[in-house]
């Protein structure tokens, strides 16, 4: 008999979720060198992210709660890598 197991989604926390909704959205991205999330600032990538939150939450989370996470995530990240060293201004 063949038994199969239940996948496991891909996402497994709502902060995985809120970073993958940011990244998809166009408000974060890599650094190319070290891989640390930068925020773009880009108010209408933000909006955008926020209305996926508020729209299609990951399952069995609130709404009000999705778009917390998404607001904690930004919020936790400045828009320069940590490892890169400063550019001259």
């Amino acid at each position: 008999m063949l038994m199969t197991k239940e996948r496991r989604p891909a996402i497994r926390t709502v902060r995985g979720w809120a970073l993958s909704v940011l990244q998809k959205a166009g408000a974060i991205h890599e650094c190319e060198e070290h891989g640390w999330a930068k925020d773009r600032a880009d108010p209408h990538a933000r909006e955008r992210a926020l209305d996926t939150a508020r729209n299609d939450p990951p399952p069995g989370v609130p709404p009000d709660d999705a778009v917390a996470e998404v607001r904690n995530v930004l919020e936790s990240m400045g828009d320069t890598c940590p490892e890169c060293p400063p550019t001259p201004d």
